[in-house]
């Protein structure tokens, strides 16, 4: 009950500061006050405002905002995200172009459960889906699912992987981004030994630890330094009465969202405050560049306990990937057993989250596949987030991995 306690205060507290927002707007902008305009009003509206819309947007997912592209033809095709596997902890979600024919190529897109919501590869879809069949693993909010769905961890989360592998059959190309990485890479390997036929055609892993002891960085050496204990102690909650998880054991998202900022917390303060007197000054536009930026990092959701507590014990302490040594489901899983899906691994070299090195190791450990089926790229001037959005991705890395993966597709290379 303690730390059900905790969680509800956390919301509480966010709820004040929302409620606190709008409440300094509504004053500060009360219509008598225009008639002798004061510079001191203005600004206690535009901190409400800013205060308001940031607070509010922690507990809100957000939408994916892809309504429409437009295709060789030259017009714009409406887009439909459908769900085609269900499941308690997460969709598998594909994004049909309407009025278009079927995209030669086939993309599974691996999305993090590591805070933010898959809506965080937004552009990453973009850029995809005029070239792409695209299909999108949509975790959901630990905090909404009942405790009667039972438990969810790596091992759980690979099979669900191995689910919607089965399910897309064997034309499918998995781009895994981040943390999903090593466990893309344990489906696959799960699926060599269980069913062959449905391995997908290429693996493109971006940015991932596969080996966190490969090059060290503050997540890795946070990783050693805290305990287990430490780590469920000061980091798990029960969710509080307002969900319908209500008593799940989770790392809440609010809490991650602080971790998140404390590691850039002067540069997070001048973003706030340059907005506050862009509103002020009338010159913010809702779309504008921290907005975009805000409405989505914001955004977060809660990890259930045993995927995180297992995420770094397992990933990264015991380096079970690493070492081969990793089981799903009573099952020893071998990665020589890979020997003819084509993987590709993609780093920053300027990543501090997942630094060049953790990532292709995913190489050396697929012992068992050719070294014609292996690549690996490492972008210069990229960090962790620009290996997948922005213009490193954008200009230079997703061409390379679209020619990857038609190098792998086994049929004629679609036009870009």
């Amino acid at each position: 009950m303690r730390h059900m306690a905790n969680y509800d205060f956390m919301e509480a507290m966010r709820n004040t500061n929302q409620w606190m927002g709008a409440t300094a707007q509504a004053f500060a902008s009360y219509p008598a006050f225009s008639a002798a305009p004061n510079p001191w009003l203005q600004w206690v509206a535009a901190w409400g405002q800013v205060t308001e819309r940031s607070f509010q947007r922690m507990i809100t997912k957000p939408d994916w905002g892809i309504d429409s592209i437009t295709c060789d033809d030259g017009r714009d095709h409406l887009v439909q995200v459908k769900p085609v596997v269900s499941g308690a902890f997460g969709d598998l979600i594909h994004f049909e172009v309407q009025g278009r024919k079927p995209a030669s190529r086939q993309v599974l897109l691996i999305a993090p459960m590591s805070g933010h919501y898959a809506t965080l590869l937004r552009s990453t879809v973009k850029s995809l889906i005029g070239d792409c069949e695209v299909y999108v693993t949509d975790w959901h909010n630990a905090r909404d699912i009942p405790v009667s769905e039972g438990k969810f961890d790596i091992e759980d989360y690979t099979l669900y992987l191995v689910d919607y592998l089965n399910h897309l059959g064997p034309e499918t190309h998995v781009i895994a981004v981040c943390q999903p990485v090593p466990l893309a890479l344990a489906a696959t390997a799960y699926l060599a030994e269980e069913n062959p036929a449905a391995q997908p055609r290429s693996l493109t892993l971006i940015g991932g630890p596969v080996d966190p002891d490969a090059a060290p960085t503050d997540v890795t050496d946070f990783g050693r330094r805290v305990t287990m204990g430490q780590l469920e102690h000061t980091l798990i909650q029960q969710v509080g009465f307002k969900y319908a998880g209500v008593g799940r054991k989770v790392y809440p998202g609010l809490l991650q969202l602080a971790s998140f900022m404390s590691m850039n917390s002067d540069r997070h303060s001048q973003a706030f405050s340059d907005q506050i007197m862009r509103v002020a000054q009338n010159t913010a536009t809702e779309h504008d560049k921290h907005n975009k930026f805000y409405d989505e990092y914001l955004a977060v959701m809660d990890m259930t306990a045993e995927f995180y507590l297992s995420t770094v014990e397992r990933i990264f302490k015991q380096r079970e990937i690493a070492l081969n040594q990793f089981t799903v489901a009573g099952k020893k899983i071998d990665f020589s057993k890979i020997t003819k899906v084509a993987i590709k691994t993609v780093e920053g070299a300027k990543d501090d989250i997942s630094a060049p090195g953790q990532c292709i190791a995913a190489l050396d450990l697929c012992s068992g596949l050719p070294a014609d089926k292996k690549a690996s790229h490492v972008e210069p001037e990229a960090g962790h987030y620009g290996i997948f959005a922005g213009k490193s991705w954008r200009e230079n890395i997703r061409p390379l991995v679209l020619e990857f993966i038609d190098a792998n597709s086994g049929a004629t290379p679609a036009k870009d």
